[in-house]
C-alpha cells in the first residue's frame, strides 16, 4: 500500500510507493523543496538528508533555484518558475506561506496529500495535491489556485500554472528521452544529452500535436533497456501544453509540465478556482523497459475506463471506399471482413449530410438520404447479424463552411473580428467552450447513438486551432483554450455514461491527440495515418515508451502501401499490426483468395495471443538501433505463457538471425511452442535465447506462442 508519513519537527513529508519515495521539505522561509526522488526511504532516513551540506552562497544566485517543488516567481530566483501570476496592481512576485496539510483516503486504497499555501498579502491560495495509488510508484500531482477575495476585488491573472515541478537528484550527467514527429511520422524516439538552460517541449495547437508528446524521461546517460534508473513524468492534457526540462549551471535539473502556452493567460475573478490537469511522475530502476512497463500498468490499472477488456479486431472501410460510400458496398465489405474473423466493422467518413467530398457536410450528423435511404439501420443490422459490432467515424469538433450547421451558426467557430477565417482541410473549429455549442453537439450525438445501435465511435479531430477568438465571450476570452478541452472531456464522459456499451477511439489525423487525459475517457487511439509496416515499426517503438499496446491501433493495409508506395509481405504487415490492437484497413475487394485465406489464419493467430499483447507485460527484446531485427515479448501476469513477435526489415550479408534471449521466465520450467510443438527449457531461453527461423528475404517476421508445461 502507498504511504505518506510526516515529521512535523523537521517539516518533512515522505511519499512512498512499492519501490520509490518522493521527499518534501518545508524550509524556514516556507519554500517547499524536493529533497529526494529515488529509492524508497524511511522517515528517519529522509530526515538524515537535512544534515547534508546545503548549497552555499553564490553572488547573483538563489541557492534554492532548481530545488523547489512548488516553484513560484519572486525574489532572487531566476530559474524557471512553474507558478506565475500578476496581481491587479501589477505585482508579479508570489510570497506563499504554508497554511495547513490535509489528507484524503480514496476508495481504491490510495491516499492523497494536500499542502495549502496562501500569499501573505494578496487573496490567493495554492493547494498542491499529491495522490498515490496502490501497487504503483506513479505519483499524480496537480495544483488548485483560488482567488479568496471579495466581490470588490479585481481578478488575478494566472500567467503560468504548471501542474508539477519535479526535482531530480544530481546525476553527474543527464540525458533526455522524448518523442518527436509530424503527421504520418509520429512518436519517433529521441534520446539526447540534456543541454544547459531550458529545453521546452510544447504544443501551441489547441490539441496534443503530432510534433511532440507531453512526457519526458531523464537518466544519467548510461541507462539501457534493461539496466539503470529512469525519472519520468507525463501530463494528462489534450490541449496546448508545455514541458520544460531545466538544467542549471549548478547541475540542478527539474521537469516542469502544465497546460497552456505563451502568451495565453487565465483570469481568476474573486471566488473562482483554477485546477490544473494531472501531471504524473515516477522513479524506476531496471532500465527504460521497466519504466515503460510501470507506465503501461499505470494506464491499464488507473487511467483507462475499461482496461480489462481486450479490444476487438476491427475492419475500417476508408481505404477501400474513401467517399464513395453506399449501403450495398458497405455490406459487401462487412461480409468479407466477417469471413476473416473481424469483430468490429467501422464505416468511416462520407456517410452523412452532403459529405460526398471533404469540402462539404461536416457538422450535419444525419445519414445522407441518397446513400442511406432507410438510414443506418439496414447496414447496422446486417453487421450485427454477421456477428460483428458496428462502428462509425465522426469528427464532432469541426465544421465545413459548406454545411447547414455553419450557414445557421457562423458565429459558433473560433474566429476574430476583422481577421480571415483560415480553412484547413476545408474546415473550421467549433468553439466547444461556448455552452450552447457543447449542448447542441451533445444533443446531436446523443440522438445519433440513441436512434442507432452503434457500438463504437472513431472520434477524429483533423486540424489545429487558428484565429482562436471568442468575440462575444463574457469575461476572459483566452479561457477557450482550456474550456474547449474541458467541454470535450465532459461531452465524452456524458455520452459514455448515457450509453455504457459505447467504446471510443481517439484520432487526430493519426496520433495527434494521444495523452493520459484523452485515454481516461477513450478505449484506444489511432497511432498514425501511416500504415506502412516498415515505418510503423519505428512509430510503434516510440509509442511503447509510455503507452501500452492495449490502446495502440494498428492496421494491415494494401501492398504497395497507399501512402508510401512500399511493398511488404502480408505476414510482415500482420505481425507488425499484431503488436497492438489489430485492425484491417485494406481494400478487401482487391485481395485474392490466397491473401484472404492467409489473413483469416493470421487473425485467428492474433486472437490466440491477444490477451498477452494487450494485457501482458511488454519486453522490448531488441529495440530499434540494434540492427534491422527487432522483437517484442509479451508475458502473462502469471508467467504461464508468453508471445514473441520478431520483425526483420532487411537481411544483410547472408547472416543468420541471432537467437532472442527472453525475459522473466521460470528457468526451471519448460515451454511448449503451440505451433510446432517444440519444447524449450526456460533456463536456455533466458540465456541462449529463442532460435528464429525467418525466411531469407527482407521484411521477414514470426509470431511464437509459448506455454509453460505442467510441472
Amino acid at each position: 500500500m502507498p504511504s505518506i508519513t510526516h515529521d512535523p519537527e523537521h517539516k518533512l513529508w515522505v511519499l512512498s510507493g512499492p519501490g520509490s519515495s518522493y521527499v518534501l521539505h518545508l524550509d524556514d522561509d516556507h519554500r517547499l523543496r524536493g529533497l529526494h526522488w529515488g529509492p524508497r526511504l524511511t522517515l528517519e532516513q529522509a530526515a538524515s538528508l537535512l544534515r547534508y551540506p546545503q548549497p552555499g552562497y553564490r553572488p547573483f544566485e538563489d541557492a534554492t533555484d532548481g530545488t523547489l517543488d512548488l516553484d513560484t516567481a519572486g525574489a532572487l530566483r531566476y530559474a524557471l518558475a512553474g507558478v506565475q501570476v500578476r496581481f491587479p496592481d501589477g505585482v508579479r512576485d508570489l510570497e506563499p506561506r504554508f497554511v495547513e496539510e490535509t489528507r484524503r483516503d480514496h476508495p481504491d486504497g490510495g491516499t492523497e496529500l494536500v499542502l495549502r499555501f496562501a500569499d501573505h498579502h494578496y487573496p490567493l491560495t495554492i493547494d498542491a495535491h499529491y495522490r498515490l495509488r496502490p501497487g504503483t510508484d506513479v505519483i499524480e500531482r496537480h495544483l488548485r489556485l483560488r482567488h479568496t477575495g471579495g466581490e470588490a476585488d479585481e481578478p488575478v491573472t494566472v500567467v503560468r500554472a504548471d501542474s508539477a515541478t519535479w526535482v531530480l537528484p544530481r546525476l553527474g550527467e543527464y540525458r533526455l528521452s522524448q518523442v518527436r514527429g509530424q503527421w504520418s511520422a509520429e512518436t519517433q524516439l529521441n534520446r539526447t544529452p540534456l543541454a544547459y538552460g531550458e529545453t521546452v517541449l510544447t504544443s501551441r495547437r489547441g490539441t496534443t500535436s503530432h510534433l511532440a508528446n507531453p512526457w519526458a524521461m531523464i537518466d544519467d546517460g548510461r541507462t539501457t533497456e534493461d539496466h539503470g534508473a529512469v525519472w519520468s513524468c507525463a501530463l494528462a492534457w489534450s490541449g496546448s501544453w508545455r514541458l520544460t526540462a531545466q538544467r542549471l549551471p549548478t547541475e540542478r535539473v527539474t521537469l516542469s509540465a502544465g497546460f497552456g502556452h505563451d502568451p495565453v493567460t487565465s483570469e481568476l475573478p474573486p471566488g473562482a478556482e483554477l485546477t490544473t490537469p494531472v501531471c504524473a511522475g515516477a522513479y524506476t530502476e531496471g532500465g527504460f523497459g521497466a519504466a515503460s512497463r510501470l507506465w503501461h500498468r499505470h494506464v491499464l490499472d488507473h487511467v483507462l475506463p475499461h482496461a480489462g477488456e481486450v479490444r476487438p479486431v476491427l475492419y475500417n472501410s476508408w481505404e477501400a471506399t474513401e467517399f464513395d460510400i453506399d449501403v450495398t458496398a458497405q455490406i459487401e465489405l462487412a461480409q468479407k471482413a466477417a469471413a476473416l474473423g473481424v469483430e468490429l466493422f467501422v464505416m468511416d467518413d462520407g456517410w452523412f449530410g452532403a459529405r460526398t467530398h471533404d469540402a462539404a457536410g461536416l457538422g450535419d450528423w444525419t445519414p445522407n438520404p441518397e446513400r442511406f435511404p432507410d438510414g443506418l439501420t439496414p447496414l447496422i443490422d446486417r453487421v450485427h447479424d454477421l456477428g460483428m459490432q458496428f462502428g462509425l467515424w465522426v469528427e464532432p469538433e469541426m465544421v465545413n463552411p459548406d454545411s447547414d450547421l455553419y450557414r445557421a451558426h457562423p458565429d459558433w467557430v473560433l474566429h476574430h473580428p476583422h481577421r480571415r477565417r483560415t480553412e484547413h482541410r476545408n474546415q473550421l473549429v467549433l468553439n466547444l467552450a461556448r455552452p450552447d455549442v457543447a449542448a447542441w453537439l451533445h444533443g446531436r450525438l446523443d440522438e445519433l447513438l440513441s436512434k442507432n445501435a452503434i457500438d463504437f465511435l472513431k472520434w477524429d479531430m483533423n486540424r489545429p486551432f487558428t484565429e482562436a477568438g471568442w468575440p462575444d465571450a463574457e469575461g476572459d476570452p483566452d479561457r477557450l483554450w482550456t474550456d474547449h478541452v474541458h467541454a470535450l472531456y465532459a461531452l465524452l464522459d456524458r455520452l459514455r455514461a448515457d450509453h455504457p456499451h459505447l467504446r471510443v477511439e481517439s484520432c487526430s489525423s493519426g496520433g495527434g491527440r494521444l495523452d493520459l487525459g484523452i485515454l481516461a475517457r477513450t478505449d484506444q487511439v489511432w497511432t498514425s495515418d501511416n500504415t506502412d509496416a516498415a515505418d510503423r515499426v519505428e512509430i510503434q517503438h516510440g509509442f511503447s515508451q509510455l503507452y501500452p499496446a492495449r490502446v495502440m491501433g494498428a492496421w494491415v493495409t494494401d501492398s504497395p502501401n497507399p501512402y508510401t508506395g512500399r511493398s511488404a509481405p502480408l505476414d510482415f504487415r500482420f505481425h507488425v499490426a499484431m503488436t497492438g490492437v489489430l485492425g484491417i484497413g485494406g481494400d478487401l475487394n482487391r485481395w485474392g483468395s490466397a491473401e484472404l485465406s492467409r489473413a483469416a489464419e493470421l487473425v485467428a493467430a492474433y486472437k490466440g495471443v491477444r490477451h498477452l499483447v494487450q494485457l501482458g507485460e511488454q519486453y522490448r527484446l531488441r529495440p530499434l538501433g540494434d540492427g534491422e531485427l527487432s522483437a517484442v515479448q509479451y508475458l502473462a501476469p502469471d508467467g504461464r505463457e508468453t508471445a514473441v513477435i520478431a520483425l526483420r526489415r532487411a537481411r544483410r550479408f547472408g547472416h543468420r538471425d541471432p537467437a532472442l534471449p527472453l525475459r522473466a521466465l521460470d528457468p526451471s520450467a519448460r515451454y511448449r511452442d503451440t505451433t510446432t510443438g517444440a519444447v524449450h527449457h526456460g533456463a536456455v531461453l533466458l540465456t541462449h535465447g529463442l532460435p528464429l527461423d525467418l525466411v531469407a528475404d527482407d521484411y521477414a517476421s514470426a509470431l511464437v506462442h509459448l506455454v509453460r508445461e505442467p510441472a
